[in-house]
């Protein structure tokens, strides 16, 4: 560094040569692949661990693919998971096939559904084996140490007190909520999400519905996710209605998701409190930039997505990648530029812009009209139903993504 910022004598001090904010899919990914490739890093997790409530429990093929390269799949595998092979929705009684991943060129043919705790602790127990890689827990950044117009390093909350980690690069993978985004004053565009999420699970009945697809009826949007001896259920509402959707009763709410699947019938009662209901708040935006001098952000951090499709684990995944094969030998040199922090966006930006492009007309052209009344399919969806080679496309669009990346990042430790 070229100047050792301005510190608080009672603060307790570390350096590293790359500081990750946030224990994330994309932070703890980044992390492991440049503990692989020997750089000195910390990962920062503010939790004692990975448990939250209702994160996404998609691992799609092209994760799957990249755990392949790194030797990691058969032992991800062992964990206990449900396999989906195919995605339909059912649209007011008329069902639809709309992917198929069996056909894809790919090591696993499916969507594993793990929840995101236990793919977040098999990256732990993968990175426990690099000594250049430290993960430390209950360690919330709060704020972003500047020299010089450059970012330098990262202050921190622990149990202990504050923790102030100087750092040659600091990444953050910190959520649509980043703080190291906020501190750096990155600028967001917002690009627009007219719906909300209500997460809930009920347990598995004897009737059997299809294992994750979607539920349309006039008035209401229903996701299933099987989850082995429960569905993990997310009901769709307009943006900022969770207010009046409470307003209406618990006894209306499940009322109106049996209404949506008539399956669900027998374990309504596990909905037993409003506490058992979850917001997410949709959210679909970018960065205009990625970087600053000193600072890079990636995954949710860069650029926040709707759960259409449950790509957001798997884009930000991708971005992990593709940041360690851009920048982890620079790193290990300590040579890492404005211009490598550049690449980093202008490789994975294309992608995004088309994910979050399709995310949108989903939410306009099939979840908006569910939710006025309108459950008639678009035209394209007939079509893909009807020809079953064409649901390889859209298999390869939400299994693959755009832009496929491959773990070249060097390896230089066991």
């Amino acid at each position: 560094m070229d100047a050792t910022p301005q510190r608080d004598p009672g603060r307790r001090s570390l350096s590293t040569t790359c500081c990750i904010v946030g224990g994330g899919p994309a932070g703890m990914m980044l992390g492991v692949l440049l503990g692989r490739a020997g750089v000195d890093t910390i990962v920062l997790e503010k939790h004692a661990d990975f448990l939250r409530d209702f994160r996404g429990d998609t691992v799609h093929p092209s994760t799957m693919r990249v755990l392949h390269e790194l030797g990691w799949l058969d032992a991800f595998l062992q964990r206990p998971h449900q396999k989906l092979v195919r995605i339909g929705g059912d649209f007011g009684g008329r069902y639809l096939h709309v992917a198929d991943f069996s056909k894809l060129d790919v090591p696993a043919k499916f969507i594993a559904m793990m929840p995101q705790w236990d793919f977040l602790d098999f990256l732990a127990e993968q990175g426990a084996r690099y000594p250049s890689l430290k993960l430390l827990r209950k360690t919330e950044a709060v704020d972003l140490i500047e020299d010089g117009g450059r970012v330098a390093g990262v202050v921190a909350k622990t149990a202990e007190g504050s923790l102030e980690i100087e750092a040659d690069l600091v990444i953050g993978c910190d959520g649509r909520h980043s703080i190291t985004r906020a501190r750096a004053g990155l600028e967001v565009e917002d690009i627009g999400a007219p719906i909300d999420v209500l997460w809930f699970r009920i347990g598995r009945s004897k009737q059997q519905i299809e294992p994750a697809f979607l539920h349309a009826v006039a008035g209401g949007f229903l996701v299933t996710i099987d989850r082995g001896d429960y569905w993990q259920c997310a009901y769709i509402i307009g943006k900022g209605q969770t207010d009046a959707v409470k307003a209406r009763g618990l006894d209306a709410f499940r009322a109106g998701i049996v209404a949506i699947v008539p399956a669900l019938a027998e374990h309504i009662a596990d909905v037993k409190s409003w506490d058992d209901v979850k917001l997410l708040t949709v959210t679909i935006d970018r960065l205009r930039h990625w970087s600053r001098p000193g600072l890079l952000c990636i995954g949710d951090a860069a650029h926040a997505m709707s759960p259409v499709g449950g790509v957001g684990i798997n884009l930000a995944i991708a971005d992990a990648v593709a940041t360690a094969n851009a920048l982890a030998e620079k790193l290990r040199t300590r040579g890492v530029t404005a211009a490598d922090l550049d690449a980093v966006q202008a490789r994975r930006l294309l992608p995004v812009k088309i994910i979050q492009g399709v995310q949108v007309a989903v939410q306009n052209r099939i979840i908006n009209p569910a939710l006025h009344g309108q459950i008639d399919p678009p035209a394209l969806l007939r079509l893909v139903d009807a020809v079953p080679a064409l649901q390889r496309l859209p298999a390869m669009l939400i299994g693959l993504g755009v832009r496929a990346e491959h773990v070249r990042s060097p390896i230089t430790t066991p």
